[in-house]
């Protein structure tokens, strides 16, 4: 049953060459729409204008209507005054008093309050456009690392299916091998261990045919649910031997755009920058603020007391000036602050230690891409090499100056060589859209630049 599930496997795999084959940026394309990660990337860019709304909020100005009715109890006296009026003369040492009990109040005032100083305002704002740029950041990078991703996705898809297409002609040939020397043996032309090489290596082959069976439909099933390509068709555009990507400029020169164009740095030190801003937020001279106010209000008060019926009216308009500083807050504030400097400590850590990583990766990715001529030249020629070995084997063993074990040993070498070219251009391509990305390049059209050094089953 095991063996011919993998043959099954291996026939689909071999069917599906007369179907048009799926590309890099096809699938890209599908999974931009399709993958939760786009829909993330998006949701974060939308933050970006909202935040700069609030920020320019801060200084516009603000209105509060305020109201309220109820019943109310009000007393007042007063002795010792002076009374003077037409008709009536002056008097000294008068008494008033009003006396309401239970009577019905109301109240009612509208206020304006415009900022016209604020360090606490100033700083909120400045965070708050820190937060807008961040937002646009984390969604450049979410949507960079979406592409990489994918990129990895599909480049897993291709090396798992090659490797089980070798996998799939080199337990053929074995099988042959195995038929060839069990007849050889009952001919008395070849000795009992060249059946049990074969058996030995058919029963490996099969093994290793049912693990890169599962691997290939893992590595496609991933590739079909990120990009919601359910029927995406196979087999898949692979690395062909032109035109591999090189760095476009020295190592130095790159390490810098890197350092300077990296959106992640870029994000992290927006939030340098928005710690720096709570410290300031939160410093004494931040808490002074200068408004224009102006405010109009009525209080009302009627129903009946000690001295009869009675009502109170009182009406307010102001405009001007109000100068607010908070003298003491308990030690609240210094203590916010002190959390603020050790989140700038923090963020400032993170910073340098992203740098670190991010230079090392650009070194590591210009070092790949600046040896990849001559590593893959090695393994086309390895591969070259292992091929003749694999000729001349099968006419020494024909002629009996090479054994069974040999043959089997030199299969498998071309195999190895074969996997090995495919998964090296692989990783050159690979690295070439990773140091796009450091560089805050990468875009549509480097994975079409990628997906133009792709083509259906290329020579190898």
């Amino acid at each position: 049953m095991s063996a011919a599930k993998t043959l099954l496997a291996a026939v689909a795999l071999m069917a599906s060459l007369s179907t048009p084959a799926a590309d890099l940026l096809e699938v890209w394309r599908a999974a931009s729409q399709n993958d939760p990660e786009a829909a993330r990337a998006a949701a974060l860019g939308a933050q970006a204008e909202p935040r700069r709304e609030q920020a320019r909020a801060l200084w516009r100005p603000g209105v509060e209507v305020m109201g309220g009715a109820g019943l109310m109890t009000a007393t007042s006296a007063m002795n010792g005054a002076a009374f003077a009026a037409p008709g009536f003369g002056q008097s000294t040492g008068v008494s008033f008093g009003t006396s309401v009990k239970g009577g019905r109040a109301s109240q009612w005032s509208v206020g304006l309050r415009q900022p016209l100083i604020s360090g606490e305002r100033r700083a909120r704002s400045l965070q708050l456009e820190q937060g807008a740029e961040a937002a646009e950041l984390e969604a450049r990078l979410t949507r960079q690392n979406l592409m990489l991703h994918t990129s990895q996705r599909y480049f897993d898809a291709v090396l798992a299916a090659r490797r089980l297409s070798l996998l799939q002609r080199q337990l053929q040939a074995v099988q042959r091998m195995l038929a060839e020397a069990r007849d050889r043996f009952r001919l008395g032309d070849a000795p009992v261990t060249d059946i049990h090489e074969a058996e030995a290596r058919a029963q490996g082959l099969q093994a290793q045919a049912l693990e890169a069976d599962n691997t290939w439909q893992v590595a496609l099933a991933a590739l079909r649910e990120s990009s919601g390509l359910a029927g995406l068709q196979l087999p898949l555009a692979e690395p062909s031997a032109a035109g591999l990507p090189t760095p476009p400029a020295p190592l130095e020169q790159i390490r810098e755009q890197v350092l300077s164009g990296h959106p992640g740095l870029a994000l992290l030190q927006a939030r340098v920058s928005m710690a720096e801003a709570e410290v300031r937020s939160l410093d004494a001279s931040a808490s002074a603020s200068l408004d224009l106010v102006a405010q109009a209000s009525r209080q009302h008060l009627v129903g009946s007391g000690d001295h009869g019926a009675a009502s109170n009216d009182a009406r307010q308009q102001m405009i001007g000036l109000q100068w607010r500083v908070p003298l003491y807050t308990g030690g609240w504030r210094d203590a916010r602050q002190q959390e603020a400097l050790r989140g700038v400590e923090q963020a400032r850590a993170e910073l340098d230690q992203a740098r670190l990583q991010i230079s090392q990766q650009s070194r590591s990715a210009w070092l790949t891409l600046s040896s990849a001529p001559g590593r893959v030249a090695a393994l086309q020629a390895s591969l070259q090499a292992a091929r003749a070995r694999l000729a001349a084997t099968r006419l020494g063993r024909s002629v009996g100056d090479r054994t069974t074990l040999d043959l089997l040993n030199a299969e498998n070498d071309q195999v190895a060589a074969e996997l090995g070219l495919m998964q090296g251009r692989i990783e050159v391509l690979q690295q070439g859209l990773a140091l796009d990305a450091l560089m805050g390049r990468l875009d549509e059209g480097s994975l079409a630049r990628v997906n133009a050094r792709l083509a259906l089953n290329p020579d190898l």
